[in-house]
């Protein structure tokens, strides 16, 4: 796959601080800038391994091509990158969850997005945590709470981690809309499989 992405020319030093932002019905979201390490070169490995590939889904009287590439994977398998292992570990211990399923999504430029929607991981559960480590070209994440309201965004550069948790699955939406102009950015979630959970969630 052919993907053109310019990292910083900037030496990237240690994460920035963890900003916690409650947000309404018991939701909240965790921001650390610049959290993973040599971002940009695990961008590219990401980019020339995973096997990504498009999906299909109904939108109102027809069947449309969804607008990123996706890939997933359920621990324990051999097949996912050492270091996502290692990002998954680490964000474990932090959150006092096993998270067992990695996936990638790849926006290969603004023309990619994703709908407001909810992970299916926990719309039906109290509460679920939720992390996401953003590589590539900067991108705005934007929540609203669920039924429509004033949205927040958080702009996401490469190496960026967020993390939702609470109830934010539940009662909040978020979305990844389109641009006028993007590079290639492809988003790293990290997830529990809750019993009953179907891969891919």
């Amino acid at each position: 796959m052919d993907l053109s992405w310019q990292g910083s020319l900037l030496a990237v030093g240690e994460p920035g601080p963890a900003y916690r932002h409650e947000l309404a019905h018991g939701a909240w979201v965790d921001v650390v800038p610049g959290w993973a390490a040599d971002a940009d070169a695990l961008f590219d490995e990401l980019a020339a391994t995973v096997p990504f590939r498009g999906h299909r889904r109904r939108m109102y009287d027809r069947v449309v091509d969804e607008p990123r590439l996706t890939h997933r994977w359920v621990l324990p398998d051999d097949a996912v990158p050492r270091r996502l292992v290692a990002m998954g570990r680490t964000l474990g211990e932090r959150y006092g969850h096993a998270f067992t399923q990695v996936g990638a999504n790849l926006y290969r430029d603004g023309a990619d997005g994703v709908a407001w929607h909810g992970d299916r991981v926990a719309r039906d559960r109290p509460e679920a945590v939720v992390a996401l480590v953003s590589l590539g070209a900067t991108r705005p994440l934007r929540l609203r709470p669920t039924g429509g309201g004033a949205s927040v965004s958080f702009p996401l550069a490469s190496g960026d981690l967020l993390v939702m948790g609470g109830t934010c699955q539940r009662t909040w939406q978020h979305c990844v809309p389109k641009v006028a102009t993007g590079g290639p950015r492809i988003s790293v979630q990290f997830r529990h499989l809750y019993p009953g959970m179907p891969p891919g969630g």
